[in-house]
């Protein structure tokens, strides 16, 4: 994705945050995992002008955290489904864990992926990227709040609409 496209992206993310954040105490921490699903409408893996954002589609998460501290060997792993809101963004809130320290460098160990399940659009519903974990973390250690943000998924049309889409 190019710039201006991860700008529009990121905030568009940013819009489905909450606008105020909570103090945690430093020993529970807020784990945020979420993304954006698109309708890449020229089938070129890109967000391009005629790209829309897909609310109603279902993504499911698959994470592992484990705490790396000698206080504890806690292991957390967990597979949810999430539904996209009308900006296309699918969010996880992960509750407080006593013993993870997640905004402390190395402090905690985590793998996050995000599959498409289906789509909530009959005129884009061809799988196009179908899995992700890339991922960019954002970390508050005021806050003890922790982002992961996860690459963009895509559907397609199953026909390409050569009019909109020529170079």
């Amino acid at each position: 994705m190019d710039s201006t496209i991860l700008f529009v992206v990121s905030s568009l993310l940013a819009l489905s945050l909450p606008l105020q954040v909570e103090p945690a105490k430093a020993t529970n921490p807020q784990i945020t995992v979420m993304g954006v699903v698109y309708c890449d409408i020229c089938s070129n893996n890109t967000f391009s002008r005629h790209s829309y954002f897909l609310a109603g589609a279902e993504v499911r998460i698959d994470c592992m955290f484990k705490a790396i501290s000698p206080r504890t060997t806690e292991q957390i792993s967990f597979s949810v489904n999430r539904t996209t809101n009308k900006y296309g963004v699918y969010k996880l809130e992960i509750p407080s864990v006593d013993g993870i320290e997640c905004a402390r460098e190395k402090a905690m160990e985590s793998s996050c992926r995000a599959s498409l399940m289906w789509s909530s659009s009959s005129s884009c519903n061809v799988p196009g990227f179908r899995t992700t974990s890339d991922e960019i973390a954002v970390k508050s250690e005021q806050a003890n709040l922790c982002i992961y943000s996860l690459s963009a998924l895509n559907y397609r049309p199953s026909k390409r609409d050569i009019t909109l889409c020529e170079n």
